[in-house]
């Protein structure tokens, strides 16, 4: 029986991570007592005790709490921002590449990605590989979330009972989309530019929805940018290529004109289809001038706990959808 600590179990990703624990038998979760929380020593022992901890941690705690690992064979999957494009971690996105994968399985640290680089770096890797988006391309994206991602002091924002109590016809802004981030240099940015092996740093604009959880990231592609003529028939057969036989992406085929399928409603896109899964849903919209690579995923899913599960499962040599 594997012995897994999840350091900083009080916020979303670890309540979610311990969620998703709970329904394991081959799992044993080390707890730490509420009074022993901030307790350096007793968190080293349970760190080094364990053989996968999960930081879920601000990322100046994460980096000290790393710190105190000493046993080499202890894994340590960081959710935080602190290590992401370090060299010294292995980025936990197995869908990159078999060699990723490969890397995962063998890594000993190990960052989990952010919520919003997973969906721009699963639509846009793809088509970096393969040659099609050239790495100097100027990209534009944006991502549509709920607010869960933004911890507890926001989510309490959102479920004041005088935002949760609002009339039809009343425009209270709480209810209504909100960019973020408007200084352009949002915390996702450099793991988007590394992984998708970009020369400049994309522009990237998050919105805040009015809803509890779910993302829609997408970025906008024109025909001049491409490497040769194609059209979004194109970028779809190079996307479902990259993931045939994955076990949480799904590319969805692409429609001229698009129809009910799953991703929308009633010609709306839906946010929400992968909540409460570790899975991701990617499909090209447009024309032969003009198109748009979507990915959707749960925020807290394949964009937080749902990945910390999926590279430990990797990591412990299990089955990559155990528990998922």
């Amino acid at each position: 029986m594997f012995k897994i600590f999840v350091d900083g179990e009080a916020g979303t990703t670890g309540l979610q991570i311990y969620d998703r624990l709970a329904k394991r038998n081959d799992i044993e979760v080390l707890r730490i007592s509420q009074e022993l929380r901030k307790d350096t020593a007793e968190r080293q022992r349970l760190i080094n005790e364990s053989d996968v901890t999960f930081l879920c941690l601000p990322d100046a705690a994460a980096v000290e709490s790393a710190a105190l690992c000493t046993n080499p064979n202890t894994v340590i999957i960081d959710a935080s921002t602190a290590h992401r494009v370090n060299p010294d971690w292995t980025y936990g996105m197995p869908e990159l590449s078999a060699e990723q994968r490969k890397a995962i399985s063998t890594a000993k640290r190990i960052a989990n990605p952010g919520c919003h680089a997973t969906g721009f770096i699963l639509g846009i890797h793809p088509l970096v590989a393969s040659g099609i988006l050239p790495k100097s391309t100027n990209l534009a994206a944006y991502s549509i979330t709920g607010y869960s991602g933004g911890g507890k002091k926001l989510i309490a924002e959102y479920e004041d009972e005088s935002a949760l109590g609002h009339k039809a016809g009343e425009s209270l802004p709480i209810m209504a989309p909100a960019p973020y981030a408007l200084a352009l240099s949002h915390k996702h940015i450099p793991e988007m530019k590394k992984y998708c092996e970009l020369e400049n740093m994309p522009f990237f604009n998050p919105v805040l929805g009015p809803y509890y959880k779910g993302m829609a990231v997408t970025v906008a592609l024109f025909a001049n940018q491409l490497s040769k003529k194609v059209g979004p028939q194109d970028l779809t057969d190079i996307l479902k290529e990259h993931y045939a036989g994955s076990n949480f992406v799904t590319v969805m085929p692409y429609e001229a004109t698009p129809a009910e399928t799953p991703a929308l409603i009633n010609g709306r896109l839906n946010p929400t289809i992968c909540n409460n899964t570790n899975n991701a849903c990617i499909q090209v919209f447009g024309n032969e001038t003009v198109m748009q690579v979507t990915t959707i995923i749960d925020n807290l899913g394949k964009g937080a706990s749902g990945a910390a599960i999926q590279n430990m499962n990797i990591a412990l040599g299990l089955d990559e959808t155990l528990g998922l």
